[in-house]
């Protein structure tokens, strides 16, 4: 279990954050070929690394002589598999000192003889460049969809702050020492309690085979489409039901999960990530073929002022509903350039929420109908008559986690059975 400390660490199959190499297929010395078609069967929008203001993380520390268990669930199968390593908010390059994929089987555990190494440019070890990413060599790994995998990466040196995704809705696991290649979850001992989880530095699973397959559904948004409010480790977030149906009617696709918790369409934040209109290229636009974008943001920027829940002492511009729809119209435009389909979301209710006001939900409203009758994006899921078919302004009791903002995992059901299947196309 300790044969990286004996190979030279390499940069592997190196890429920039959000570059269009990552859906490019990788030199034949690394054991891909030109025929290979990469499609996204997982992703995990990538954050700096900050304090939360909600549960504790290892962002901040980083890792050093550990092992870190990540368990993710793919939307979409294959015959092959690679993974993407992110460390877009490194100062510095990090190190790898191996890493390893197995199916998941409960908590920390691989089943048994499943546990595959995994190499970058033949290299057990890697070097990740610092505001930069890195590309796995694939390795035949067949998959199915909804299927739960395992990946272990094992950082011998002390990484520093670590690039990563909050909110995860699902545990991560870490262990002192390298035990990338352990199929027991006897070593895996800490997991951050009590919280929500989150992953690190992996930023996506992509899967190849051999024919045609559909392109990907990419969700963008912020917590409500992260999925807070979901069971932990119980993979019932919106995106996460609408894989389910697509794949119940025949119609499997892959569906990439964008959303970060907090985030906002216009305004970056310190703990909710890059604003919407800056981070919509590398998260939604450059996922391997990207084909549908459903969009579904701007309360964080109506709810939220300023950004003082991360500790920083700033007020944001003043939010109207012209310039929320000016930044949708930023997003349109992208998707169109790209040839991407966009499909609009309308923002959820939010009265009995703590920072409700009448002003705000003016805002909403005005947002929403313009989502509904402007005729820019190419359909519209209406998510909030869907939840709210009387028009009250509030989530029904049941259908929200408790905050009336969030939904539960009920109320992500609904959102996700509201969308018509046949918009997608």
């Amino acid at each position: 279990m300790a044969s990286s400390s004996t190979t030279t660490a390499h940069t592997a199959n190196r890429v920039t954050p959000g570059a269009a190499s990552r859906t490019a297929a990788l030199p034949a010395s690394t054991g891909a070929l030109a025929s290979d078609r990469w499609d996204g069967a997982w992703t995990a929008a990538i954050m700096r690394p900050s304090g939360s203001p909600w549960f504790p993380t290892w962002a901040e520390r980083g890792f050093e002589d550990q092992s870190v268990r990540q368990v993710i669930r793919v939307n979409t199968g294959g015959s092959k598999l690679r993974i993407r390593l992110s460390n877009a908010y490194g100062d510095s390059p990090l190190r790898l000192a191996g890493a390893g994929v197995g199916r998941a089987a409960g908590g920390a555990a691989v089943r048994p003889g499943t546990i595959r190494t995994l190499r970058f440019a033949g290299s057990v070890s890697a070097t990740v460049p610092a505001r930069g990413g890195i590309v796995s060599d694939p390795i035949t790994f067949p998959t199915d969809p909804r299927e739960r995998l395992a990946i272990t990466l094992y950082f011998k040196d002390a990484t520093g702050p670590a690039s990563y995704h909050q909110v995860s809705m699902t545990t991560s696991y870490r262990a002192g020492g390298d035990h990338h290649r352990d199929a027991a979850p006897t070593a895996f001992t800490e997991s951050v309690e009590p919280g929500f989880g989150s992953w690190y530095y992996l930023e996506g699973v992509e899967v190849a085979d051999a024919g045609p397959r559909p392109d990907a559904v990419v969700t963008f948004g912020d917590s409500i489409t992260d999925g807070f409010g979901a069971t932990v480790d119980g993979d019932d977030r919106w995106p996460d039901v609408l894989a389910e149906r697509l794949l119940r009617a025949g119609r499997v696709r892959p569906v990439l999960n964008a959303g970060i918790g907090s985030n906002k369409l216009l305004t970056d934040s310190a703990c909710g990530g890059d604003a919407g209109v800056s981070r919509f290229a590398r998260d939604v636009l450059e996922q391997p073929r990207a084909g549908t974008a459903i969009v579904l943001i701007g309360i964080n920027d109506i709810q939220l002022g300023d950004d003082r829940m991360c500790g920083v002492d700033s007020d944001d511009p003043p939010v109207t509903a012209e310039r929320l729809i000016a930044g949708h119209r930023t997003l349109i435009r992208a998707a169109h350039a790209r040839g991407v389909r966009a499909v609009g979301a309308t923002l959820l209710p939010w009265g009995g929420s703590a920072n409700w006001t009448a002003d705000g939900e003016a805002i909403r409203d005005e947002v929403n109908g313009w989502i509904r009758t402007g005729g820019e994006y190419d359909a519209v899921t209406d998510f909030d008559r869907a939840l709210d078919p009387e028009g009250t302004g509030r989530l029904p009791d049941g259908l929200h986690m408790g905050d009336h903002l969030h939904p539960s995992p009920a109320g992500y059901r609904a959102m996700a059975e509201a969308i018509d299947l046949d918009s997608l196309t």
